[in-house]
């Protein structure tokens, strides 16, 4: 027996090395394809990247894992010993695993297994082994992946600190609703930062790593109520909060509330949607998505809300007045006709509108019920809202409610000011448009609305719709004859015209009355916007350099250099054109439109930088009676600033006396230019003070006739003035600067020469060397004839008749006698009728 035993405890011995050097080999297999877990020292999570505008307001937030990295300092402690509690208990004692959790998982697996489950059971993993599963592994449940979850633990202890290892769990850890990391989940599940979460809030989001769909807020409320209280009480098992609190934690509802994601802000979708594509285009998507970038756009919130109305209204009432086109949908209202309503979707960012269905219709007066407000889960409330839609409350429709409306019709209703529970109905306009508002000094864009409603339609029709500038494109051929000879005070013909063709067809420009008006001044053809002149002005300096001044501008990349293009028949954007008449308020240095100030990577670097001036003397630590710094503009001058000064000026006649006279009620210095374009398809105004450079577009997404009277005057210009109105309430009005060297004289404006004392007089600026002719000289007469006609001129300086004007400055002379009132010292009236024939502007 004792040969036996020494026999059997030989085999033992034997076998126990056998088993401990397969033991080894199968480690070592397993050690061999492990992940280098040295990589977390410089593991980098995808991080969520936040754009905000120029105040700090969060526009919207993009992120395929929605991410906030937070440092393990400013992580509260209570939301750490939540986890603790939770997870691992121990976490500061082990090294890497739990005994008493590697016997109870052993437990449960032999348990398994006598009752027939093949599966790998979970449980017993530390925070430690949930990092390296995390980080290294995958999830599949397999002894292998186990083992090595094990080993990499140990590792991973030896080589990082307990509040690392901590670190990278917390901001990793997947918590539900697309939410990964503890501060992803406060503000995801509670829109709260971390230091603002209560006990009950904190212990809801330490309960979710079990699983979040186990305890999801709405689904399984009851089971997360039970999970959270659980954790409480193991909250108050290890000390950390008292009995008190966690009664009173416990009696508390789960309260969650979810954060929307995307854009933040209703009024800016279609501005954060273009800094998204920008985005991706610097960057690419996965730096987009998750590499935490930080990005300070120029947004302006208080002028995008503005701007949103002034275009919202604009196109309401032009819609209005074509007349109602029916209803939303029709349902059938059954026992419950919340839900019926409920299924049609409303817009999502038009919160003034809601949508509501007939009940009953009587007498031109309908009862209706109000589409449900969505809860926090996202189904409707039971809350059922009725009230009143009266016709005399809808000014706009012609017949009765009961001639165009019947019983289970959806439509939109907006309240009636100061009349509970009474209605008005409302309607999405067909009609599209966009604005964009710029700071004409540095090129940011403080507002842009590409259309109604965005999620009616994503398309921006700011930066995206290409159309027909019409008339607003002339400013740019003025101010190339300006820069190459000619003055406001030039006259050309306004008299019937032929153009042959290459084909040998012939196109024979028109003005928009179908009238001329023989010789006009520069400043009086812009005003007027007369077709036929600006033809034959460009005929006469050359297309290829009013393509150039184009290109130069920015409007077109490669303008065709026919005549028909100096009436804006190209197509470009409202924001190129924006651009353009900024670089003219800039005084003549380009302006590049930006909706993106600053750029900074997860670590606080500046990567992008929109203004490239050049700050001398911005980089010194202290003051030592130095002087200040000076800040060189080194964008490019595309424009003489005297010639943009003149241009300026002619196009504050347009708003004096001209196609956008509804802009004078701002009662300040305004230059802009309307632009309708063939059969009233496109109506635009662009226009800009010294602080604002604003453009204005309107027209149908499939072009088509608006009407006879949707020019730019009448649909562009009051959009224009009423977001003006909100935007500068308040400022001062402020004159546009005229360049140092340039002199200023009293003009005839119907001759262009130096108007006598007591004539109607316009006062004009002109270069050195350039001023008002002894008489008046006309292009276009007899092909390149000049034409004088002789007007006697007291104290006029010589200039011999030349088209161009004088040799020499002109001294400023006085104002003439009786001369009207208008704006800086510009008379309201003009000889020859004043206003008449508006209706014959273009």
């Amino acid at each position: 027996m004792l040969r036996l035993f020494g026999w059997l405890f030989g085999f033992g011995i034997f076998c126990a090395l056998g088993a401990v050097a397969v033991g080894a080999v199968y480690l070592g297999q397993l050690s061999a394809t492990l992940p280098d877990y040295t990589v977390l020292k410089d593991y980098q999570p995808p991080v969520t990247t936040r754009v905000h505008a120029a105040d700090g307001t969060l526009l919207a937030e993009y992120a395929r894992e929605r991410r906030l990295f937070q440092p393990i300092e400013t992580i509260p402690a209570k939301l750490i010993q939540a986890f603790l509690s939770a997870e691992d208990k121990d976490f500061y004692n082990h090294g890497g695993l739990a005994v008493d959790g590697i016997a109870r998982a052993i437990r449960d697996n032999i348990m398994a297994r006598i009752d027939g489950s093949s599966a790998i059971q979970g449980g017993g993993s530390t925070i430690t082994q949930q990092v390296a599963k995390n980080f290294l592994l995958t999830s599949e449940q397999t002894w292998d992946r186990k083992i090595q979850e094990a080993i990499l633990a140990l590792r991973i202890e030896s080589t990082f600190s307990k509040d690392k290892i901590l670190e990278l769990y917390l901001n990793e850890i997947f918590l539900g609703l697309n939410s990964y990391g503890v501060a992803a989940a406060a503000l995801n599940y509670f829109d709260k930062a971390l230091y603002q979460l209560t006990l009950a809030e904190i212990a809801y989001i330490a309960a979710l790593p079990k699983g979040p769909n186990n305890y999801h807020p709405f689904r399984r409320k009851e089971a997360a109520i039970e999970r959270r209280n659980w954790v409480i009480d193991r909250m108050v098992e290890n000390g950390y909060v008292t009995p008190e609190e966690a009664a009173a934690s416990k009696a508390e509802d789960l309260n969650v509330l979810p954060r929307q994601s995307g854009s933040q802000l209703f009024s800016a979708e279609y501005f954060t949607e273009e800094v998204r594509r920008q985005l991706g285009q610097l960057y690419g998507e996965d730096q987009l998505y998750g590499g935490g970038l930080s990005v300070r756009t120029t947004l302006n919130p208080k002028l995008q809300d503005y701007a949103r109305r002034a275009l919202m209204d604009g196109l309401i009432a032009y819609d209005q007045g074509e007349g109602f086109r029916g209803p939303v949908a029709s349902v059938e209202l059954g026992e419950d006709w919340g839900k019926a309503v409920w299924e049609v979707k409303p817009l999502s960012d038009v919160p003034e509108w809601r949508l509501a269905v007939v009940l009953e219709m009587g007498n031109n007066e309908a009862q209706i019920g109000l589409r449900p407000f969505a809860g926090p889960d996202g189904q409707p409330s039971g809350e059922r809202v009725t009230g009143t839609l009266a016709g005399p409350d809808v000014k706009w429709l012609r017949p009765k409610l009961q001639d165009v409306l019947k019983a289970g019709d959806v439509v939109y209703v907006s309240q009636v000011p100061d009349k509970q529970g009474s209605f008005t109905l409302q309607q999405v306009p067909e009609l599209e448009g966009a604005i964009v508002a710029m700071d004409p000094r540095t090129g940011r864009v403080l507002a842009m609305v590409g259309g109604f409603s965005f999620s009616a339609s994503e398309f921006n029709r700011a930066t995206q719709a290409l159309r027909q500038p019409g008339s607003s494109f002339k400013p740019l051929v003025y101010a190339a004859a300006l820069d190459n000879g000619y003055t406001p005070a030039s006259v050309v013909l306004d008299a019937p015209l032929e153009i042959i063709n290459a084909d040998g067809s012939v196109w024979r420009p028109e003005n928009y009355a179908q009238q001329f008006y023989g010789p006009q001044t520069l400043r009086r053809g812009i005003e007027r916007s007369r077709n036929v002149m600006t033809v034959r002005l460009a005929q006469d300096i050359g297309m290829p350099l009013i393509t150039e001044y184009a290109r130069m501008f920015g409007i077109y990349d490669k303008l065709t250099p026919v005549l028909a293009m100096s009436l804006g028949a190209g197509e470009t954007t409202d924001m190129r054109m924006t651009a353009a008449y900024a670089t003219i308020a800039n005084g003549g240095r380009r302006i590049t439109p930006t909706l993106i100030d600053r750029i900074q990577d997860r670590y606080g670097n500046t990567v992008y930088r929109h203004d490239e001036r050049v700050c001398d003397g911005c980089g010194v630590t202290e003051w030592s009676n130095q002087p200040e710094p000076l800040i060189i503009d080194n964008r490019e001058q595309v424009l003489d600033p005297m010639t943009a000064y003149q241009i300026t000026s002619m196009m504050e006649g347009v708003v004096q006396r001209g196609t956008g006279t509804a802009a004078k009620s701002l009662n300040r210095p305004v230059a802009g230019k309307t632009g309708t374009s063939n059969d009233y398809k496109d109506a635009w105004f662009v226009g800009f003070t010294p602080e604002l450079a604003v453009g204005v577009y309107v027209g149908f997404d499939r072009p088509r006739n608006m009407g006879k009277q949707a020019t730019g005057g009448e649909l562009a210009v009051p959009i224009f003035t009423k977001f003006m109105e909100k935007a500068l309430a308040g400022e001062p009005p402020t004159p546009f600067n005229m360049p140092q060297g340039m002199a200023q004289v009293w003009i005839d404006p119907a001759t262009g020469v130096k108007a006598n004392a007591g004539q109607a007089a316009i006062y004009e600026a002109f270069k050195p060397g350039t001023g008002p002719n002894l008489v008046t000289s006309v292009i276009g007469v007899d092909s390149n004839a000049f034409t004088s006609i002789e007007q006697q001129a007291s104290g006029a300086s010589s200039g011999g008749g030349s088209f161009f004007g004088t040799s020499a400055p002109v001294e400023r002379p006085q104002p003439p006698a009786e001369v009207g009132g208008g704006n800086r010292g510009m008379p309201s009236f003009w000889p020859g009728g004043g206003n008449q024939g508006r209706g014959g502007l273009f």
